[in-house]
């Protein structure tokens, strides 16, 4: 009967497994601050951005708050050469960042299949087509070696920085998933007592 059971909660865990990748597909959050950058830095400045990786749609949620001077421009960089270190090249410059102000908030879509988006330079080292650029951005994200940058007067090498990762959050329906396969699993298993 044990085995059974353990056989039952593996069928469970994997029948639950793909739907807690589905709930957070394609939800990347970055939270950007000061000590974060390279070289780090004292600005008390953050900013926890959202980006959401439809398709070939992306969108971006950047609020940031408490900058040490206002804004020159800001962008996402990559692909650094390991996880969550080093520098990298710009990749997607936002080209209308809210600019000269220490605080606000910043929202546009991206079209990855459009080559415009990109920084000329990033679009020819990764294959010249925005197919190959968007391949080799969304695969550093999944390495976590792309990052969020925003730049200021004070800091033109950038002020705060934060490297995109997958949220780790999974959404209430996928828990009550969940909750519901492993009730139905503590059902079965006293029926089978009886």
């Amino acid at each position: 009967m044990k085995r059974s059971l353990s056989i039952l909660a593996l069928a469970a865990a994997a029948a639950c497994a793909p739907a807690l990748a589905q709930a957070q597909d394609g939800i990347i959050r970055a939270v950007a601050s000061g000590p974060a950058e390279s070289p780090p830095n004292g600005s008390p400045g953050s900013s926890v951005a959202t980006f959401d990786i439809e398709g070939s749609i992306m969108t971006a949620d950047v609020p940031f708050r408490d900058l040490l001077s206002g804004t020159t421009m800001a962008h996402i960089h990559c692909c650094t050469t390991a996880a969550f270190t080093g520098v990298a090249p710009i990749a997607i410059p936002f080209t209308d960042f809210p600019l000269g102000v220490t605080s606000g908030s910043y929202s546009a879509s991206f079209d990855l299949s459009d080559a415009t988006i990109y920084d000329p330079a990033f679009l020819a080292a990764f294959g010249g087509t925005p197919a190959s650029a968007g391949a080799a951005l969304i695969e550093a994200i999944a390495s976590n070696e792309a990052y969020l940058n925003i730049h200021t007067s004070q800091y033109p090498a950038g002020e705060i920085r934060g490297f995109l990762v997958a949220a780790p959050i999974p959404e209430p329906a996928t828990w009550g998933m969940l909750g519901m396969g492993l009730a139905g699993l503590g059902m079965m298993a006293r029926r089978r007592r009886a």
